[in-house]
């Protein structure tokens, strides 16, 4: 029995490690956005920190992703209906290149401004490893919800709607 107890310990020990990545990228759930600065698309300097007082919904995607695809007019007409309301959603791509983007943004007009992501900027936000990821910022800059993968929108609205509606 003594010997049981030993290995079904080292057993949950051994999966715990194995999971710690996850947890780790949800670790900055309540903790304040990493903060950077980049030039947009439209050759605008993006400043995460300037956005504070708004909810920021920071999504990472790419043109080659088809959830990403999906999300996308949401992510814009939620723009249009709760900007006024202090929403401000950035879209960092994840493309290597800046041309198959473009070539996304000329068929699809994004109400927000698009960015390119990097590895360096990946790893400030835990890793991003699949896509689409999206963080949801509070007002005060703290990161209040991640969502990872297929998007569960009406999830993802609700809780962009909580959080406008905090002060």
């Amino acid at each position: 029995m003594q010997l049981f107890r030993i290995a079904f310990t080292l057993a949950l020990a051994t999966l715990a490690a194995s999971t710690a990545p996850a947890v780790e990228r949800d670790a900055l759930l309540h903790k304040p956005a990493p903060q950077f600065t980049r030039t947009d698309l439209a050759q605008d300097r993006i400043d995460l920190a300037s956005y504070k007082g708004k909810v920021v919904l920071l999504n990472f995607w790419a043109t080659w992703c088809g959830p990403c695809q999906v999300e996308m007019p949401h992510f814009a007409q939620w723009q249009k209906s709760y900007g006024g309301r202090g929403l401000q959603v950035i879209a960092v791509s994840m493309d290597d290149e800046v041309s198959p983007v473009r070539s996304f943004l000329q068929r699809r007009s994004m109400p927000f401004p698009v960015l390119m992501g990097d590895e360096q900027l990946g790893k400030q936000y835990g890793g991003i490893l699949g896509l689409p990821v999206t963080f949801l910022i509070d007002r005060h800059g703290n990161i209040a919800a991640h969502f990872k993968g297929e998007p569960p929108l009406d999830k993802m609205e609700s809780e962009l709607r909580r959080l406008l509606n905090q002060r």
